[in-house]
């Protein structure tokens, strides 16, 4: 028993060493199933084309932290990408306006989410679902569906930071959503890591009424949490009607549970207090090689949902496993608080 709770508290501790290791072996037996697997133009590739779930895991993550959760942030990506591009392709309104309006709505439909669970003290998860719900079936109710793919230049045109030409003959390029994700998670990292805000949310998250006994605004947090993972989703969405070209009601809804799955892959715990930055960055980067992988290999995409869910039951089950550990290794006079 003890080794089993030593071997669980090492996982909560140090989830990074173990999935580096794991993304490390996935890497080379994937390399030797197929060559065109474990080559800069296919990692790059892989970078862009999961940036936009990346961003939008890294503000879920601040949320996980905080003792939430959220499964409305694809609807609201949806959303704030959906008025964005109309005011830019149907009333002609300059980049700042349509970018700021776009992220000002993810901002605000985070910040509901959060009044509901605070105010009207619904469960996150239970609030969310219905959100995401209402937000997304609002979207589809007034635009019928419709794609809209008259975007204006200035939010389609590709945007290369580095280009250069591999022995192959293939182009290698660091794009936008590549720099995007960069930024992103150093704005993640710094948040979490060197300012007050996330040492609280920390607290919160571990310890909810610890946190308010020692003066820590918990209505505060949240609706920073929550409006954090808004603006986060928002950005994402507008990233990702800037990669395809146009914006589409539907295309991020469906993302929720392998954004969700990558945190917690990551060491973020669904209990809260716990999750590192590179262990979400790692996270995304582990899914995305199994993903492509097994497209190379010609696997079947309903054998990725499987591995999807999995890692939310393993992960959610060393969580709890590891709290029970805790509880019974805890003093009798600390658990009764004396």
């Amino acid at each position: 028993m003890h080794e089993q709770s030593t071997f669980l508290s090492r996982l909560q501790r140090r989830p990074e060493a173990w999935l580096l290791a794991v993304i490390l072996l996935a890497g080379l037996a994937l390399s030797l199933a197929s060559p065109t697997f474990l080559t800069l133009p296919n990692i790059v590739d892989l970078l862009e084309s999961y940036a936009v779930q990346a961003i939008m895991a890294l503000g879920l993550f601040v949320v996980l932290v905080s003792g939430g959760i959220d499964i409305s942030f694809a609807a609201t990506a949806s959303v704030a990408q959906y008025v964005a591009a109309a005011m830019a392709a149907y009333a002609g309104l300059p980049p700042l306006v349509c970018i700021g309006a776009g992220l000002l709505i993810g901002v605000a439909l985070g910040l509901l989410n959060a009044a509901l669970i605070h105010y009207v003290r619904i469960t996150s998860i239970i609030a969310t679902i219905a959100t995401m719900s209402v937000y997304f079936s609002f979207l589809m109710y007034v635009t019928g569906g419709r794609s809209i793919y008259n975007l204006p230049d200035w939010w389609t045109d590709r945007i290369t930071f580095y280009e250069t030409e591999t022995t192959s003959g293939d182009l290698v390029r660091i794009t936008l959503p590549i720099v995007a994700l960069l930024v992103a998670a150093l704005l993640t990292w710094l948040l979490m890591t060197r300012s007050k805000v996330g040492r609280q949310l920390y607290a919160m998250g571990g310890n909810p009424e610890a946190a308010r006994r020692i003066g820590i605004n918990i209505a505060g947090m949240q609706f920073f949490a929550y409006g954090f993972l808004g603006f986060m989703s928002a950005a994402a969405g507008l990233l990702q009607a800037h990669r395809v070209g146009e914006s589409v009601p539907n295309a991020l809804y469906g993302n929720e549970l392998a954004v969700l799955s990558a945190a917690v892959l990551g060491g973020a715990s669904l209990t809260g207090g716990i999750g590192t930055v590179p262990g979400v960055l790692l996270g995304i980067v582990l899914l995305a090689m199994l993903q492509n992988g097994l497209n190379l290999l010609g696997v079947s995409s309903y054998f990725f949902q499987i591995v999807i869910g999995l890692v939310i039951l393993i992960s959610t089950s060393i969580t709890v496993l590891s709290a029970r550990q805790r509880r019974r290794r805890r003093p009798i006079g600390e658990a009764l608080n004396v």
